[in-house]
């Protein structure tokens, strides 16, 4: 018995534009951005959803306006981290104070779940190398590397 195509007629994306995305995705800190960049983006929601429900808010000055530009800058770390990631040494640490900043000015930093997506999206972005090889490559070749030839 062979499985029924999809409706639509393929199976998704051709193997190419896959493999494109999946190079792409591997010379970049792409998780470390997209977490913290998500991050950022929750936090807002989370600051626009308790300022539309609460009718009654008293925002005084600047921590009013950093409770909007904290996330603003998270969330832009992330994509540049994304884009740019020749400097994701420097954007990770923006990144990191912008997310610490937030657990003062943005309801705890997203009621803790931003400030934890921050603050891993953060570090993975500082953390990560580009001349480490990827570890599916790695195990190739050390399985290439134990077998005889023949």
């Amino acid at each position: 018995m062979s499985a029924a195509a999809p409706p639509g007629g393929s199976a998704g994306p051709a193997p190419r534009q896959r493999s494109r995305f999946a190079a792409w995705r591997g010379n970049r800190p792409f998780l470390g951005g997209l977490l913290l960049a998500l991050a950022g983006v929750e936090i807002m929601l989370t600051m626009k959803v308790l300022e539309s429900s609460l009718q009654v808010i008293l925002k005084a000055g600047a921590l009013g306006i950093a409770g909007y530009l904290l996330p603003a800058v998270m969330a832009l770390c992330g994509v540049l981290i994304l884009f740019n990631p020749a400097q994701r040494i420097f954007y990770s640490i923006i990144g990191l104070l912008a997310t610490l900043g937030s657990w003062v000015t943005s309801n705890l930093g997203g009621f803790v779940i931003g400030l934890i997506l921050g603050l891993l999206g953060s570090t993975l972005a500082f953390g990560w190398m580009p001349e480490q090889e990827p570890r599916r490559k790695l195990l190739r070749r050390r399985g290439r590397e134990a077998t005889p030839a023949g």
